[in-house]
């Protein structure tokens, strides 16, 4: 897993923000991080990490904000949180009542391609609007495909807030429904970054 400061102003209080899959800082960059530092998880092509934990131990207030594929990974950490936002996921994100479906899953896997890659990030938008250009190599985004059909959520972990998009075409909105047991509550698609400017929105 790797991980990049977005912010840090030696702020009394954190971000930390755990991106989808294939994702880097480009999907967020326009946010605007106000009086908090911001820390990025992404690539989870392993769960092993060169970040040192307790350097969040300086800061009083530590918010969670977690997107698709991230919802999930994040359960993995122990860190104590003021607050934990999901946004477009769930603890069960291959599944076919509650994530993506198996069978959709490993049909990506399969026939994924540069192309493919390109189609996927437009599919998360519902709106026609300038795509952000992500800077991931195709091998290590599909490797990455792989690893996350391992992984296991800590399903003890709870989340205080949900933001579930009224057209995600991703992790379906009615399987996002399902698992969370609450109504869409943003019309958007599966990336709903764009409507927003700053990262305290999401909180």
């Amino acid at each position: 897993m790797e991980y990049k400061w977005l912010n840090r102003k030696n702020n009394e209080k954190i971000i930390i923000f755990f991106n989808g899959w294939g994702m880097d800082e480009n999907i967020v960059s326009h946010l605007e991080p106000e009086n908090f530092d911001v820390l990025m998880f992404y690539d989870y092509n392993t769960l092993k990490t060169n970040f040192n934990f307790s350097n969040l131990n300086i800061y009083t207030q530590k918010y969670l904000i977690a997107w698709s594929m991230g919802v999930m990974t994040a359960t993995l950490f122990d860190i104590e949180y003021t607050n934990k936002t999901a946004i477009n996921g769930t603890l069960k994100p291959i599944d076919d009542r509650f994530g993506i479906p198996r069978k959709i899953y490993d049909l990506t896997l399969k026939g994924f391609s540069p192309i493919g890659a390109d189609r996927f990030i437009k599919s998360m938008y519902n709106e026609k609007t300038n795509f952000p250009t992500i800077n991931r190599e195709f091998k290590n985004q599909k490797s990455e495909l792989f690893a996350l059909k391992e992984y296991k959520a800590n399903e003890n972990f709870e989340y205080n807030r949900i933001i579930i998009s009224t057209e995600d075409k991703i992790i379906p909105t009615k399987n996002q429904v399902a698992f969370w047991n609450k109504e869409p509550n943003i019309k958007s698609g599966h990336a709903p970054f764009n409507q927003f400017s700053k990262w305290s929105e999401l909180i």
